[in-house]
């Protein structure tokens, strides 16, 4: 019943927090390397590096609006209560910066595919460190 009355006193307090925040959508496709033609890598670049900005922007965002509802509580908010803010400003943080990094490290896999299959006598540049 303590944990139920201090989340809901943390809602309360917390007010609006990340309310004005939205979880920028990931890119639609990423393209298949074996398949995918220069246009639709070229697109699928812009679409992952929009993406990168809009995963910034939220990442600024929801830090902003933590620290500002973290400043209004002032000194009603008992200090389990700010670590819980904490936690959660922390978790989507990381949520976001993961599927970020997945993304990327997705569409970057594509298009060492896409190069090697429109060049096959090139190496990539982590073949050649690897030698």
């Amino acid at each position: 019943m303590k944990a139920l009355l201090a989340l809901s006193t943390l809602a309360t307090l917390a007010g609006p927090v990340y309310a004005d925040c939205v979880y920028p959508p990931p890119p639609s496709k990423i393209p298949d390397g074996y398949t995918a033609t220069m246009q639709e890598m070229m697109e699928a670049k812009k679409a992952v590096t929009q993406y990168n900005q809009d995963i910034n922007a939220y990442v600024a965002c929801i830090k902003l609006e933590h620290e500002t509802a973290v400043s209004n509580a002032g000194d009603k908010i008992t200090p389990e209560q700010k670590a819980e803010m904490d936690k959660i400003e922390t978790q989507k943080n990381n949520a976001a910066v993961d599927q970020l990094q997945s993304i990327a490290e997705r569409f970057n896999e594509q298009v060492r595919i896409y190069k090697q299959k429109n060049d096959p006598n090139a190496s990539s540049s982590s073949d050649k460190k690897k030698n």
